[in-house]
This record gives C-alpha cells, structure tokens and sequence, in this order.
C-alpha cells in the first residue's frame, strides 16, 4: 500500500474525523473507500461493500422466523 500526502484546512480535518468515528470508521479508511468510488464509479460491488461496511453497527437484536422474514 503506497501513502498519499494531501493538504486540508485544520477545521475541516477535524470535522471528517468526527464524521468518520460517527460511522464507526476512520478518516484513512473513508479516504480509501472515497478513493475506491472515484476510481470506479460504477462498480456495483464495491457500492455493496461499501453500503454493507457502513450498515455493519445496525443489529435487530434477534432472530427472525422464517414467517417474518417472507412477510410482505
């Protein structure tokens, strides 16, 4: 893995890393996942990944039955 050095506003940094531990995540892994969106826009599988890694803290707290999970 090659690291990029790139230049921000203070203020702004700051505000990206609350944003990012929000999303329980970090500023270099939202970088890399922004990167990854930039560089193949239309990927469908990575918009998965990334929709999955992002959704990853939500739990519903139990099991379903199988009745619930067909109802419609």
């Amino acid at each position: 893995m090659k690291n990029v050095t790139l230049s921000a506003d203070d203020e702004l940094i700051e505000l990206a890393r609350k944003v990012a531990k929000r999303q329980h995540t970090t500023l270099n892994e939202a970088f890399r996942e922004w990167l990854r969106s930039y560089a193949r826009p239309n990927d469908a599988v990575s918009d998965y990944e990334a929709l999955k890694k992002d959704l990853g803290y939500a739990k519903a707290g139990r099991k379903f039955t199988r009745e619930e999970m067909n109802e419609r």
